[in-house]
């Protein structure tokens, strides 16, 4: 089965080559000129994932994303403009699974996607047999769903898939280089702040807890390394 991606990009002619070109590497596409659109046609059962747009005519993109993921943990993936770091940070915080830079490299935005529906993928194909308990967190596995303390966290595909790398890892350092590699599926590259901004939603989204007595945050900077993951007590 195709997989099925929406694109969402008021630039008719970039819209036109963007899917072209996505369909000529065998996914579905389905296209969208503006937010509104964007929004009705990602809540039907088509759509794997989302390539959305910050700058959109009527609803911008991070509105979009605002209201989809009321609704939806579907995978997007953010084209935002080139240097608009403020975007992409925002982005992140609301729950983009990764971004773009435009103009974007067709080639590349297919290799993004292709590694985006292998995380969710690969969650979906693993034990679901049970749940696991790991300090104040319960992972269940079959719904990709965390609990802190019993109540439910909120994470996105990525968010979710970082953390479970790192709750592999516990107490060890996981070189971001690999983290990179494991968690988003491509390599990191030079200046390239996206699993830093994963990480910083992770630690905001999960409650500091007590280490030695003092507030710390459970996961923890190697600094030229990477990062730890550390289970409060």
């Amino acid at each position: 089965m195709q997989n099925r991606v929406l694109l969402v990009e008021d630039d008719d002619e970039l819209r036109s080559l963007l899917a072209r070109y996505l369909v000529s590497q065998g996914l579905d596409v389905r296209e969208a000129a503006n937010g509104s659109d964007g929004l009705s046609l990602a809540q039907d059962d088509f759509v794997d994932l989302v390539v959305l747009d910050i700058m959109l005519p009527d609803i911008n993109g991070l509105e979009v994303l605002r209201r989809l993921r009321g609704k939806t943990r579907l995978p997007v993936i953010l084209l935002t403009a080139r240097g608009e770091e403020t975007d992409r940070i925002v982005g992140f915080e609301v729950g983009a699974d990764d971004y773009i830079p435009k103009p974007c490299n067709p080639r590349e935005l297919v290799a993004r996607i292709h590694a985006t529906l292998r995380r969710v993928a690969w969650d979906r194909g693993a034990d679901t047999t049970s749940s696991r308990t790991i300090g104040d967190l319960r992972i269940e596995p079959d719904q990709r769903r965390v609990f802190q303390n019993e109540q439910p966290v909120d994470l996105t595909a990525t968010e979710y898939e970082i953390l479970q790398v790192l709750l592999s890892k516990i107490g060890s350092v996981v070189r971001k280089t690999d983290l990179m590699q494991w968690a988003l599926g491509r390599r990191l590259a030079p200046h390239d702040r996206t699993l830093d901004m994963h990480v910083s939603n992770l630690r905001r989204k999960l409650d500091s807890g007590k280490l030695n007595g003092e507030e710390t945050s459970r996961i923890e900077t190697v600094r030229g390394l990477g990062y730890s993951y550390r289970s409060p007590v």
